[in-house]
């Protein structure tokens, strides 16, 4: 019987908790300078080039921090090489979901559709947190909602002070 509950714990603590670690790092760090380059220039090129060297930028520094954040040998964490491409990957993710949508010209439509883009993500891992690590929906959702909000909060003041 213990054999069958290590598994699905070694697969939570080896895969999917870096994965998890991965999408709320680069869905919360990326809202910043995004959105503030938003706000600064009223540009959604210059937004999406912000949005995407810092996706790729998290996602490296993700990759190594995890990667070189333990062996796994004492921690039973797994293979830290396999472990930091898990996370650097969901880092990327996370911060390139709401880089898309300024691809689009139009500052407006641009800028709305990054915010939907944004509840959606958050909606989104308070959901897995749920349905995953047996959290509650609602204080996932706060909690990563506050620390959103937080962000998007700081970036705008700057974004608006700035422009």
């Amino acid at each position: 019987m213990a054999s069958t509950l290590q598994a699905p714990n070694t697969f939570l603590l080896q895969r999917v908790q870096p994965a998890m670690t991965g999408l709320i790092d680069g869905s919360l760090s990326t809202l910043a300078p995004i959105f503030a380059v938003a706000l600064a220039t009223h540009q959604p090129h210059y937004a999406f080039i912000a949005g995407l060297a810092t996706a790729i930028g998290a996602g490296v520094s993700m990759a190594f921090s995890e990667g070189l954040s333990d062996t796994g040998d004492l921690t039973g964490r797994g293979n830290p090489l396999l472990r930091g491409a898990i996370t650097g990957a969901g880092t990327f993710l996370g911060g390139i979901l709401h880089t898309l949508p300024f691809l689009i010209p139009q500052y407006h439509a641009a800028l709305l559709a990054a915010v939907a883009t944004v509840a959606l993500e958050l909606l989104t891992l308070a959901w897995i947190r749920w349905r995953l690590f047996h959290t509650g929906f609602l204080s996932s959702f706060a909690s990563i909602t506050l620390g959103g909000a937080i962000i998007a909060g700081l970036s705008a003041l700057l974004g608006v002070a700035a422009g």
